[in-house]
C-alpha cells in the first residue's frame, strides 16, 4: 500500500465518523462534512490504487 491509498482511506472513516456524529446531533452542516470527506478519501484512495497497479505493471515488465 502506498500513502495515497492509506491517507484516503483513513479520510474515508474520518468523514463516516463525521456524518454519524452529524446525524446524531441532527446537524447536517457536519453530515455533509462527513460525506464530502467520505468522497475526497474515496478520490484519494483510487488514486492510490492506480499508482499501485501501474507500479505493479512495470515491475513485472
Amino acid at each position: 500500500m502506498n500513502k495515497d491509498q492509506v491517507s484516503g482511506r483513513a479520510e474515508q472513516v474520518k468523514g463516516k465518523i463525521k456524518e454519524a456524529a452529524g446525524s446524531a446531533t441532527d446537524n447536517e452542516r457536519l453530515k455533509a462534512q462527513g460525506k464530502a470527506d467520505q468522497l475526497t478519501g474515496k478520490v484519494k484512495a483510487g488514486y492510490g490504487d492506480a499508482k499501485e497497479k501501474v507500479k505493479d505493471a512495470i515491475d513485472k515488465a
